[in-house]
């Protein structure tokens, strides 16, 4: 039948934009996650390690306040409309994270606010889910929820990828002074996830369209349709949502993305401490390294996919997060070599010499590199290998994505295509 041909086509059409979407979601948050923290260090002088968490964690705690938020408006309304206002959000916020040098004080609280506005348009992931699972049989879900995992995995590829690209800017770039612009290798992703947010939006207002179907792929009505069979379906299958199992999924899928953001946050700033990389490098090398991490990943769900219809998704995740610990376990410091501090002489595992603040003043233009000697701790703690510190990558590598996939899949299947209050 024509029409049934075509409502197919459309329905799997929409069902790749939410992927293109999920793609530009984790595009948004590592595209800067590299060059954070070195930003912050150049535009505020008072920013700190303990800051810096505190910036990465604005990005969640906005995506958490959003996403039920984002969430309850899709069940009432076209999905359409929570989509677009949250990309929205999302590209005006990432041009306020690339102006936040402008001000003359307290920038570090600007790239702060711009972080948590950037979550916060990424809580449109919850309406992402749901118009997926709604939108797949049960057949076809496993396999629609690992391909929007891989997309999101494609995002955590092309994201510091693109940053390391970008840093052959370098930290002066190019001055457009009309608009106050400093275009360098700062700023300049930020400008580029604002660019495809742009696209975004022009493909959910053009192309999308509401699509729910049943376990066995039939067509339903929409969640947020008005007919009192609607309502009827959805209170008649909300009973039976296993509420413990949702529950669990959630704790499962906060230690998942817990343990990537960790990752991902200390990346940056570890490597400069142990390696003594300049903020150009740690942009550079951490952006190369994680994007193998994510050609990898790409590997993983392919073998996810298999290994799941073979032996379950339970046996999946549970071999994931031990892979994940492995990795952990790995990058613990060990041995008698201790990192470099900066203006200092290291001898005998203690700290003897240190320069003198004018010294310090004369080389103003060299950049410093290693541990900051007001970090006692480099004094004492032995510095992990780039041996280690790859390792541990390689295997979080493997165990990440395998989690997230299972994670997703699970929920999607408990939940089915039920609204998601």
């Amino acid at each position: 039948d024509d029409s049934q041909d075509e409502d197919y086509k459309s329905r799997w059409r929409s069902i790749r934009i939410m992927y293109f979407t999920m793609f530009l979601s984790s595009v948004g948050f590592t595209i800067v996650i590299t060059s954070l923290w070195p930003y912050l260090q150049r535009i505020d002088d008072g920013a700190n390690a303990t800051f810096l968490g505190w910036v990465v964690a604005a990005y969640s705690l906005g995506q958490m306040v959003a996403s039920p938020i984002f969430g309850l408006w899709s069940n009432y309304r076209p999905r359409r409309e929570p989509l677009v206002c949250s990309i929205l959000i999302n590209l005006s916020a990432n041009i306020y994270y690339a102006y936040a040098y402008l001000p003359r004080s307290n920038n570090k609280f600007h790239i702060l606010m711009s972080r948590a506005f950037v979550g916060f348009g990424a809580g449109n992931v919850a309406v992402v889910r749901s118009y997926v699972a709604g939108a797949t049989s049960l057949k076809e879900r496993t396999s629609a929820m690992a391909n929007m995992s891989a997309c999101q995995a494609l995002g955590f590829i092309l994201g510091p990828a693109l940053q390391a690209c970008l840093s052959f800017i370098g930290e002066r770039g190019v001055t457009v002074k009309i608009i106050d612009l400093q275009l360098n290798m700062y700023t300049a992703p930020a400008f580029l996830a604002a660019a495809f947010g742009l696209i975004n939006i022009l493909l959910v207002v053009l192309v999308l369209r509401e699509h729910r179907v049943d376990d066995h792929g039939r067509h339903m009505p929409a969640i947020n349709y008005t007919s009192e069979d609607s309502v009827d379906i959805s209170e008649e299958t909300e009973e039976t949502i296993d509420q413990v199992a949702v529950l669990t999924s959630n704790i499962l899928f906060f230690i998942v993305m817990f343990i990537f953001a960790v990752f991902e946050t200390i990346a940056t700033p570890l490597s400069m401490d142990m390696f003594a990389w300049t903020r150009k490098e740690a942009v550079l090398y951490n952006g190369i390294i994680i994007c193998c991490i994510g050609f990898e990943s790409i590997l993983v769900f392919l073998v996810v996919k298999v290994a799941s219809q073979r032996v379950g998704d339970r046996p999946v995740l549970l071999v994931g997060l031990a892979i994940i610990f492995c990795g952990f376990f790995i990058l613990l410091p060990w041995g008698n070599h201790y990192p470099k501090i900066q203006w200092a002489d290291l001898k005998n595992n203690s700290l003897v010499s240190q320069m003198s603040e004018a010294k310090i003043a004369s080389n103003s233009s060299l950049e410093p590199t290693g541990c900051p000697y007001e970090q006692t701790w480099c004094q004492y703690t032995p510095a992990i290998s780039l041996a280690q510190y790859i390792s541990s990558d390689i295997l979080i590598g493997v165990g990440y994505p395998a989690c997230n996939v299972m994670s997703y899949t699970l929920y999607s299947k408990i939940l089915g295509p039920k609204p998601q209050v």
